[in-house]
């Protein structure tokens, strides 16, 4: 099959979440499994110019104006060829979708787009897609799109939008749908409009032929009243209704047998190298063993309400006097980035807080940690908690979406983390006092070698998008 994958962010050329993972690591594959993909995003400030070819240049034409495209691509490798819309008054810019925590004013028009633009690039390489995989929000308008305009040029297309995040809606007054050309007769309340606003995710759920969600649990959180955030009853009526696939990993990245980034390897069979990763990373991070049978946590990620960050920050401080140590790395709201830092001051031989995003550290944390803390309040997939287990680093997560579907909790035996219902401090203090008994059980360093036997590749997940593209595309036969 041929599929077409507009994304907002491609990893490793743009980032700001998962699904730029998602996009980098899903078309390799299904290109790997016989498929031809075609990525287009944009062509943002910080992306490398470096290896890139001209492709074809062409208008688009909006009732704002006439934008002009120049495209650049990658050779093609492997069945995947990555398109970058050059379009420099929307995306020459130094953020994606806007600065010190304000969107630009005009994302609207900047990915219309980026969706127009992938759907006319295909038209104009004569890539006629089996399938069109649209991604958030951002190119929600995607399926709309191939129902109008385009669908003379790809009449056997069928469309699928994956909800990575639920929270982002695309939300836009009203009075953009003229600019966009969208007719006014899809704003009624079974189309684009929702509250009087003009929903770009809501179109994409709303035309798209079938809709998927990162894991089985958040499919059923957000048609439930309490986690659809007021599209539950839109994702209900959905014809099919919302098809969970956990995200995969890069397992070639995240290999602790392989991993450049530490000071010696590992593997489920042979354990001492996490004893030297845990003496580099106390050793760049200037603190102390932990107090002796006492555990080292490790936290990275957003330091925002979502992730349970203001839960970990009041819940650490009693464990961390008895003598447990954490390190924290990650960026986020000013007020919880602050608190953070003042826990360090408080604790500064127990705890080393680091504000920003460094891979190499991020590595030796997976490695050289004994647990690591994700207290999501929601969590559509997450990944951390699978990165941890390949490198048995024992997750403790709140069993919410797809922390529930990829950490299977010790109780029953055979699991590899330790899971908590509820998001209140109380019960992030509970999982951590049943981490501290099983830290000094003989079990401890089984449930590590069953999370690192564990397979987060990408080729389960793949086959799962497979068989529901197939069954799409066998549609237009019937």
């Amino acid at each position: 099959m041929r599929v077409l994958f507009p994304a907002s962010e491609v990893q490793p050329y743009s980032k700001t979440g998962g699904l730029a993972d998602v996009a980098g690591a899903l078309p390799q594959a299904l290109a790997a499994r016989g498929h031809e993909v075609r990525v287009v995003t944009p062509l943002y400030q910080a992306v490398p110019r470096d290896g890139l070819t001209p492709g074809r240049a062409f208008t688009l034409e909006f009732p704002f104006g006439r934008v002009e495209v120049h495209t650049w691509e990658t050779s093609p490798r492997k069945g995947v060829t990555v398109v970058f819309l050059d379009v420099p008054v929307f995306f020459d810019r130094p953020a994606l979708y806007g600065e010190q925590t304000r969107d630009y004013p005009d994302n609207a028009r900047r990915f219309a787009v980026l969706t127009l633009g992938a759907l006319t690039d295909a038209q104009a390489a004569r890539f006629a897609p089996d399938i069109l995989h649209c991604h958030d929000w951002q190119t929600g308008l995607g399926p709309l799109a191939l129902r109008r305009g385009y669908a003379r040029a790809f009449p056997n297309t069928r469309s699928v939008l994956t909800i990575h995040n639920l929270a982002y809606q695309g939300g836009f007054q009203k009075s953009v749908l003229p600019e966009l050309g969208l007719p006014w007769s899809d704003y009624v309340p079974g189309g684009v409009e929702y509250w009087d606003h003009l929903s770009m995710l809501k179109a994409g759920i709303v035309f798209a032929d079938a809709v998927t969600t990162v894991s089985p649990t958040y499919a059923e959180e957000i048609c439930s009243a309490e986690g659809g955030m007021g599209l539950d009853g839109v994702l209900r009526a959905k014809q099919g209704g919302v098809t969970g696939i956990v995200n995969g990993i890069d397992t070639d990245e995240w290999n602790p047998a392989t991993d450049v980034y530490l000071p010696a390897r590992f593997s489920d069979v042979d354990l001492s190298g996490r004893a030297v990763c845990r003496a580099a990373l106390l050793e760049r991070l200037r603190l102390p063993p932990p107090a002796k049978g006492m555990p080292l946590f490790g936290v990275i990620g957003r330091m925002v309400e979502q992730k349970g960050a203001d839960l970990l920050h009041a819940a650490l401080p009693v464990f961390l006097e008895h003598g447990a140590s954490v390190v924290v790395l990650g960026t986020g709201s000013a007020v919880l980035e602050r608190g953070w830092k003042l826990l360090e001051a408080r604790y500064p031989m127990r705890a080393s807080v680091h504000v920003g995003y460094d891979n190499g550290l991020a590595h030796l944390i997976e490695a050289g940690c004994d647990f690591f803390l994700m207290p999501s309040r929601f969590e559509p997939c997450g990944l951390n908690q699978m990165y941890s287990q390949r490198y048995g680093c024992v997750p403790i997560v709140h069993a919410v979406g797809g922390l529930a579907d990829t950490v299977a909790d010790v109780r029953g035996g055979e699991g590899t983390g330790l899971s908590f219902r509820g998001a209140t401090v109380d019960a992030v203090q509970g999982a951590l006092r049943r981490a501290l008994e099983l830290f000094t059980s003989p079990a401890f360093v089984e449930v590590q070698r069953r999370g690192m036997r564990r397979d987060f590749s990408w080729h389960a997940s793949a086959v799962r998008y497979e068989a529901l593209f197939t069954t799409l595309a066998s549609e237009v036969l019937r």
